[in-house]
């Protein structure tokens, strides 16, 4: 047993060898799975990648089933600051079971957040986080910035906001939120009352925001993207650096 620290400088006991964990997020379940296949025990119902996961599902991120987290009987549960709620992660903790907090919201921490994550399981930093890091350092600087509006969901109209990983993943590409200044992360907006913008970037989850229920409520242009390579911190953040400058473009 040792006593590691984690995102949120809190101290978590975990276990000398970890062979058990249950992921309470989509895209750290997809980083598990990948470096260390058979280490999960558990999932949500959200958890959609790797696409031949094969684990028990515990219900959703905001609505994890705690007692059948707990009867998997985790060395580990990983979550989120944003993703998790502090009331199902402390039920966790309180039956004994060690939980790892990840908060990321940016990409250069990403890169740490994982390696620090991974690490708590009780594994080496993988190839694919190196091959990630490396595809994000060799993007050009770019030349011309652009504004964005990045809606999430509709009925109401909910956008990301400030101080998020999906912001920071779009302003490394050239491209400024124009609700980066809200005073929530995801505030509520009105499409006819925006600031001015050269975009609308629509991503297909938690939302998913199609050619023919998006673009026509805005009158800049509308760019259809991937929710995983938007907002996805794990595998997928090599894929990102590759198709996202061109499906942005």
């Amino acid at each position: 047993m040792a006593d590691l620290t984690d995102d949120e400088g809190r101290v978590v006991a975990v276990p000398s060898e970890v062979g058990r964990v249950v992921s309470i997020v989509p895209s750290l379940t997809e980083a598990v799975a990948v470096t260390a296949p058979g280490l999960l025990v558990g999932a949500t119902d959200w958890c959609t990648h790797p696409a031949d996961l094969d684990v028990p599902r515990i219900g959703g991120t905001k609505n994890p089933d705690v007692a059948a987290i707990v009867e998997l009987r985790p060395d580990l549960v990983v979550a989120n600051q944003e993703e998790n709620r502090l009331p199902d992660l402390d039920a966790l903790r309180a039956a004994g079971v060690p939980v790892w907090v990840t908060d990321v919201r940016t990409v250069e921490g990403a890169f740490d957040s994982l390696a620090r994550m991974l690490a708590a399981c009780r594994l080496d930093r993988p190839a694919w986080l190196d091959a990630a890091e490396q595809a994000w350092a060799a993007l050009p600087t770019p030349a011309v910035r652009r504004r964005a509006v990045v809606p999430i969901w509709r009925k109401p109209w909910m956008a990301v906001g400030r101080d998020t990983f999906t912001g920071a993943v779009l302003a490394r590409l050239g491209i400024d939120n124009v609700l980066a200044d809200a005073d929530e992360r995801y505030p509520r907006f009105d499409p006819a009352d925006l600031p001015p913008h050269d975009l609308a970037v629509l991503p297909d989850e938690p939302y998913a925001f199609t050619a023919d229920d998006g673009p026509q409520y805005f009158a800049a242009p509308s760019r259809l993207v991937s929710g995983r390579l938007l907002t996805w911190y794990g595998p997928s953040l090599q894929e990102a650096a590759v198709v996202l400058p061109g499906a942005l473009a």
